[in-house]
Protein backbone atom coordinates (compact mmCIF):
# COMPACT_ATOMS: atom_id res chain seq x y z
CA UNK A 1 0.00 0.00 0.00
CA UNK A 2 3.10 2.39 0.80
CA UNK A 3 4.29 1.95 -2.33
CA UNK A 4 1.10 2.61 -4.58
CA UNK A 5 0.57 5.61 -2.52
CA UNK A 6 4.19 6.72 -3.32
CA UNK A 7 3.99 5.90 -6.84
CA UNK A 8 0.73 8.25 -7.34
CA UNK A 9 2.16 11.16 -5.37
CA UNK A 10 5.54 10.58 -8.41
CA UNK A 11 2.60 10.27 -11.28
CA UNK A 12 0.91 13.49 -9.60
CA UNK A 13 4.29 15.17 -9.50
CA UNK A 14 5.41 14.87 -12.71
CA UNK A 15 2.08 15.22 -14.12
CA UNK A 16 2.17 18.87 -12.52
CA UNK A 17 6.00 19.50 -13.75
CA UNK A 18 4.84 18.45 -17.58
CA UNK A 19 1.59 20.43 -17.31
CA UNK A 20 4.10 23.93 -15.80
CA UNK A 21 6.24 23.38 -18.51
CA UNK A 22 3.87 23.15 -21.53
CA UNK A 23 1.44 26.22 -19.86
CA UNK A 24 4.70 28.64 -19.40
CA UNK A 25 7.59 26.82 -21.75
CA UNK A 26 9.93 29.71 -19.89
CA UNK A 27 9.01 29.34 -16.33
CA UNK A 28 12.87 28.73 -15.09
CA UNK A 29 13.45 31.74 -17.07
CA UNK A 30 11.25 34.19 -15.73
CA UNK A 31 12.29 32.60 -12.01
CA UNK A 32 15.85 33.66 -12.89
CA UNK A 33 15.09 36.64 -14.62
CA UNK A 34 13.09 37.73 -11.11
CA UNK A 35 15.57 36.43 -9.59
CA UNK A 36 18.77 38.71 -10.92
CA UNK A 37 16.98 40.99 -13.44
CA UNK A 38 14.00 42.22 -12.15
CA UNK A 39 15.58 44.36 -9.72
CA UNK A 40 16.58 46.88 -12.51
CA UNK A 41 14.73 45.76 -15.84
CA UNK A 42 11.39 45.69 -13.54
CA UNK A 43 8.57 42.93 -14.07
CA UNK A 44 7.18 44.52 -17.01
CA UNK A 45 10.86 44.94 -18.71
CA UNK A 46 10.12 48.02 -19.13
CA UNK A 47 12.68 49.35 -16.84
CA UNK A 48 13.11 52.96 -15.47
CA UNK A 49 12.81 55.60 -18.42
CA UNK A 50 15.91 57.33 -19.54
CA UNK A 51 18.15 55.13 -16.53
CA UNK A 52 17.98 51.51 -17.30
CA UNK A 53 17.23 50.05 -20.89
CA UNK A 54 13.97 48.44 -21.71
CA UNK A 55 13.76 45.07 -22.20
CA UNK A 56 9.88 45.35 -23.28
CA UNK A 57 9.19 45.45 -27.44
CA UNK A 58 13.08 45.98 -27.03
CA UNK A 59 14.69 46.13 -31.07
CA UNK A 60 18.13 46.00 -29.44
CA UNK A 61 17.68 42.85 -28.06
CA UNK A 62 16.36 41.70 -31.99
CA UNK A 63 19.77 43.46 -33.42
CA UNK A 64 21.85 42.15 -30.66
CA UNK A 65 20.40 38.95 -29.96
CA UNK A 66 24.25 37.08 -30.72
CA UNK A 67 25.72 38.87 -27.87
CA UNK A 68 23.17 38.85 -25.59
CA UNK A 69 24.59 35.76 -23.52
CA UNK A 70 28.01 37.84 -23.12
CA UNK A 71 25.98 41.08 -22.27
CA UNK A 72 24.56 38.96 -19.35
CA UNK A 73 27.64 36.98 -17.93
CA UNK A 74 29.90 39.93 -18.22
CA UNK A 75 28.16 43.02 -18.19
CA UNK A 76 28.06 45.90 -19.86
CA UNK A 77 29.27 49.32 -19.61
CA UNK A 78 29.32 51.34 -22.71
CA UNK A 79 26.18 53.32 -24.27
CA UNK A 80 23.90 51.68 -26.31
CA UNK A 81 20.39 52.73 -28.49
CA UNK A 82 16.78 51.03 -27.68
CA UNK A 83 13.79 52.27 -29.69
CA UNK A 84 15.79 55.28 -30.21
CA UNK A 85 17.08 56.45 -26.88
CA UNK A 86 20.48 56.41 -26.00
CA UNK A 87 21.61 54.76 -22.12
CA UNK A 88 24.66 55.10 -20.54
CA UNK A 89 24.31 53.24 -17.38
CA UNK A 90 26.34 50.22 -16.46
CA UNK A 91 24.78 46.45 -16.32
CA UNK A 92 26.49 44.59 -13.82
CA UNK A 93 28.12 41.15 -14.91
CA UNK A 94 26.00 38.00 -13.89
CA UNK A 95 29.05 35.33 -13.39
CA UNK A 96 27.63 33.34 -11.51
CA UNK A 97 24.86 31.97 -13.52
CA UNK A 98 25.62 28.97 -15.73
CA UNK A 99 25.55 28.93 -19.47
CA UNK A 100 21.95 26.71 -19.00
CA UNK A 101 20.37 29.54 -16.43
CA UNK A 102 21.89 32.46 -19.50
CA UNK A 103 19.89 30.44 -21.98
CA UNK A 104 16.82 30.35 -20.08
CA UNK A 105 16.94 33.93 -19.01
CA UNK A 106 17.40 34.61 -22.98
CA UNK A 107 14.45 32.30 -24.12
CA UNK A 108 12.04 33.94 -21.58
CA UNK A 109 13.37 37.35 -22.47
CA UNK A 110 13.14 36.71 -26.16
CA UNK A 111 9.43 35.81 -25.22
CA UNK A 112 8.10 38.34 -22.80
CA UNK A 113 6.50 41.66 -22.86
CA UNK A 114 6.10 41.79 -27.20
CA UNK A 115 9.44 39.97 -27.90
CA UNK A 116 8.87 37.29 -30.56
CA UNK A 117 13.26 36.83 -30.88
CA UNK A 118 12.43 33.10 -30.93
CA UNK A 119 14.73 30.24 -29.28
CA UNK A 120 18.35 29.94 -28.48
CA UNK A 121 19.69 27.15 -27.84
CA UNK A 122 22.42 26.01 -25.00
CA UNK A 123 24.85 25.37 -27.51
CA UNK A 124 24.42 28.86 -29.36
CA UNK A 125 24.67 30.43 -25.86
CA UNK A 126 27.82 28.10 -24.96
CA UNK A 127 29.41 29.19 -28.26
CA UNK A 128 28.80 33.05 -28.02
CA UNK A 129 30.22 32.59 -24.57
CA UNK A 130 33.55 31.15 -26.08
CA UNK A 131 34.34 34.61 -28.11
CA UNK A 132 32.82 36.88 -25.94
CA UNK A 133 34.56 40.47 -26.87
Amino acid sequence: MKNKITYSFLVIGLAIAIYSCQSNPYAQGKELYINNCQSCHQEDGKAFKKLIPPLANSDYLQKEKDQLACMIKNGMTEAIVVNGVEYKGFMGAAAHLSDVEITNIINYINNSWGNKNGYTSLESVQNTLKNCK
